[in-house]
């Protein structure tokens, strides 16, 4: 369905931005510019079968001037963002940026070439080591290097080098202590839930333009192609720790808790030149992101930089990320990481200062503003995380969900309120008046609250249903933050086209196979459907011959205890075998004829188990009950 125009109060708003923000200080655009060697052309990347998973040229409608239809500060951000091609950083120090969400690095050493962070997936990963190769020659990957756990910074590692080359020895991998682990962990305990809310968050199915997705504040969006991980051969472990890596010396330090679980910066003496993984970028972070997460440590985020700057600032020319472009020069790189780190320090100490006099989350993001200092800098703004949502999110980390307003602590859920709300204020028919009424003043928040009620009353009320898509339509069109546009967008899009469903995965063959079999066992625990399995009482050992391990299984109360202890049949209602690790999961995945697997008493104990468990939803509903 077509989108409509912006609303004259939208309009306005974001014109008045346009008049107001120090559009003036285009510092950015040059750094961004700066060291260009080449582009891509077109830059567009496809995968098996001709299907696209990145078009960066989509975007070009970015060269206009901003339209009413967007903030001028995001469209600004997303101008920049979309740069792509070769940049060199320094002498030996190469990036390509604008071929996927994140940014790939090349470290030349002695005998090739050192690969940081290889983007979302195979195939742009490839595309940008070509591009590299075409202009600094035939260089081998002698290493990657991941900075941190989250999918951007290692989903391509299959496009630079091969599990063979690395099994070999002939290429490195080094990534900070907890990866694996962490990066398993996200992507498959709760990642077919992330995965179908990044769907909004990243804007997957809606069309590029002034009307729909243009970015999301710390890159464009995510490639579509194949994901893979290969397990690092080395773990960083603490801070000060030194590599040389063909040749290149690396001094290394940790960062655990602050964008990622498992995160590291490290400078390289040889080119004065520090990286700083995704803890200083050209915006505002998430201390909460959207999709879901863990909440991040804002107190520790902002020590880390306080720690980078007094170890490294001295002796660094550049400073460059895994996202957005470098900064040069001692006094821009103190400035500019000075005011990354104050920006998670002040989050974090004036949402405690305000929370200990007895406000809640919600009241205290309403109210927050930023030092002029740190509104006046362009990369501190909230493109991709924002203040709203981030002091939200250290409310969380520190109080949890409850306000500790009695009548919040047992509500209606939305399905039960929502009816409630409608009847008690006239009917679906009023209430969409009241809305409309709103609507039409310009207050889209209030109309967009009235009007999720309606929804949870009657999903299929057409004018509820209507209104409700333009509202959350007018709502993205003034937000600075693309993240919250996209979800805005998202949810106009399946309130006027029904539901898109998960049109992309993280959960790579290459993932699930790294998972331990505690990883494993943990997996099945959480799909356990509780009251199906109330009544079941079984005992099952499990040894996996590959690994020379043996766990005892237990399903009571409709919980799954896992146990690694000897094998002991005369206690067990069964005991299972298997050849390898990936038997058992080629076995839940529905394989129950291949060899490999070997019973010992009630060999129906397994099924049983397999048979209560609950398959996960990828495309939920979320705009709708």
């Amino acid at each position: 369905m077509t989108a409509k125009p912006p609303s004259d109060v939208i309009a306005a708003a974001n014109r008045a931005h346009r008049d107001t923000l120090p559009f003036e200080d285009d510092r950015d655009f040059a750094d961004a510019d700066r060291g260009f060697i080449g582009a891509l052309e077109p830059c567009v990347v496809t995968g098996a079968g001709g299907k696209v998973v990145w078009d960066n040229d989509s975007y070009g409608f970015l060269a206009a001037d901003a339209p009413d239809s967007v903030h001028p500060s995001l469209w600004r951000q997303s101008q920049l963002c979309i740069k792509q091609g070769l940049y060199e950083v320094v002498e030996g120090i190469y990036q390509v940026r604008g071929l996927d969400l994140s940014n790939i690095s090349f470290i030349e050493g002695d005998t090739g070439v050192i690969v940081i962070d290889p983007l979302v997936s195979t195939e742009t990963a490839a595309a940008a080591l070509a591009l590299y190769r075409a202009h600094r020659g035939e260089r081998v990957v002698t290493a990657v290097i991941y900075t941190h756990s989250h999918v951007d910074h290692f989903g391509g590692v299959l496009g630079v080098t091969t599990q063979a080359d690395v099994d070999a020895g002939r290429v490195q991998v080094l990534a900070p202590e907890g990866f694996v682990e962490h990066a398993v962990q996200e992507n498959v305990y709760a990642g077919t839930a992330m995965t179908r809310r990044a769907a909004y968050m990243y804007g997957a199915v809606l069309a590029r333009g002034p009307q729909g997705q243009v970015g999301c504040g710390l890159g464009q969006a995510p490639s579509l192609g194949e994901v893979a991980m290969i397990v690092p051969t080395i773990d960083v472990r603490s801070t000060g720790e030194t590599h040389t890596v063909d040749g290149v010396q690396i001094e290394f330090q940790m960062a655990p808790g602050t964008e990622a679980p498992a995160e590291m910066h490290f400078y390289f003496p040889q080119f004065r030149a520090l990286c700083m993984a995704e803890n200083a970028t050209h915006n505002l972070h998430n201390l909460l992101t959207l999709r879901g997460a863990l909440v991040r440590d804002p107190h520790g985020w902002a020590g880390y930089l306080t720690e980078a700057i007094d170890s490294f600032a001295d002796r660094t020319d550049v400073v460059f990320a895994s996202h957005h472009w470098p900064t040069w020069g001692r006094e821009n790189i103190v400035e500019y990481l000075s005011l990354q780190r104050d920006l998670y320090a002040y989050l974090h100490d004036q949402t405690l200062r305000q929370l200990n006099q007895g406000f809640t989350g919600i009241e205290i993001a309403e109210t927050f503003r930023m030092p002029p200092a740190l509104e006046k800098a362009w990369h501190t703004h909230g493109y991709y995380g924002s203040v709203s949502h981030n002091v939200k999110a250290v409310y969380q980390r520190y109080m949890g969900w409850f306000d500790g307003n009695p009548a919040r602590l047992w509500q209606h859920p939305p399905e039960a309120a929502g009816p409630r709300y409608v009847e008690a204020m006239g009917g679906l028919d009023r209430v969409v008046e009241i809305a409309r009424a709103a609507f039409d003043s310009g207050d889209y928040r209030w109309a967009a609250t009235l009007l999720d009620h309606a929804i949870f009353t009657d999903q299929h009320h057409p004018a509820a249903r209507e209104l409700y898509a333009d509202t959350l339509e007018q709502l993205a069109y003034g937000a600075e933050n693309a993240v919250w546009r996209n979800f805005f967008l998202s949810g106009a899009t399946e309130l006027r086209e029904g539901n898109f469903g998960t049109p992309t995965t993280t959960t790579a063959p290459t993932m699930i196979a790294q998972l331990s079999p505690e990883q494993i066992f943990d997996t099945l625990a959480i799909s356990i459907d509780g009251p199906r399995a109330w009544d079941l009482d079984l005992t099952l050992d499990v040894t996996f011959v590959d690994l020379g391990a043996d766990y005892r299984l237990t399903l009571r109360n409709g919980v799954l205890v896992h146990r690694r202890v000897a094998a002991d049949p005369a206690t067990a209602t069964a005991t299972v075998t298997f050849a390898t690790k990936a038997r058992l999961l080629a076995f839940a995945a529905g394989d129950r004829d291949s060899p490999g697997v070997e019973f010992t008493g009630d060999a129906g104990a397994l099924g049983t188990l397999l048979g209560v468990l609950d398959r996960p939803d990828p495309n939920f509903d979320i705009v709708t009950p």
